[in-house]
């Protein structure tokens, strides 16, 4: 899983080596998301890396019931994670990641009830790895993995200390 880790910290370090523009000119989250999946899909030979991607194989993804996860659909039903990283065919879904700029006043509960719901084996095809990322002009903010449907305690502080290490302002998350 470090290994994985590491290439979504290696993306983060050419995102920002790039792409400062984004935030000088206030530029929303989709076009945020968009180049930082760029330059995650350069970390993952072999694998597909899509934005806003909606399918497990031939499924469209729909939310389990009962959840605040917020869905950008006027039904209300379908989730469209920010980026993955993923086999489309198989399905084999490596790495799911949520965007969010510092600035973002929606409550920080949707992106993380979102990781939870898509990387939760009981509900579908999930997605091995889930990471949050809060992004300001500087850097990281705020960063969690998730695993299993849940925060994962020991590679959150793990991750938070490696985007540190690499010159990235981050706090560790819950």
């Amino acid at each position: 899983m470090q290994t994985e880790l590491n290439k979504v910290i290696a993306a983060v370090r050419d995102f920002y080596a790039h792409e400062k523009f984004l935030f000088e000119k206030d530029l929303g989250e989709r076009a945020i998301t968009h180049r930082f999946a760029v330059h995650l899909e350069r970390q993952f030979s072999g694998w597909t890396v899509d934005c806003n991607y909606d399918r497990l194989g031939e499924r469209t993804l729909h939310l389990p019931h009962g959840t605040i996860i917020s869905t950008d659909d006027h039904l209300g039903k379908s989730i469209y994670p920010d980026v993955v990283v993923h086999q489309r065919e198989i399905p084999n879904n490596l790495l799911t990641v949520e965007i969010r700029k510092a600035s973002n006043h929606t409550p920080l509960e949707h992106d993380q009830h979102k990781l939870m719901a898509l990387t939760d084996p009981h509900i579908w095809f999930a997605y091995w790895i889930g990471v949050l990322l809060v992004l300001d002009k500087n850097g990281v903010t705020m960063s969690e993995v998730y695993v299993g449907g849940a925060l994962d305690q020991a590679q959150s502080p793990w991750f938070s200390d490696r985007l540190a290490a690499s010159g990235f302002a981050a706090t560790r998350g819950c």
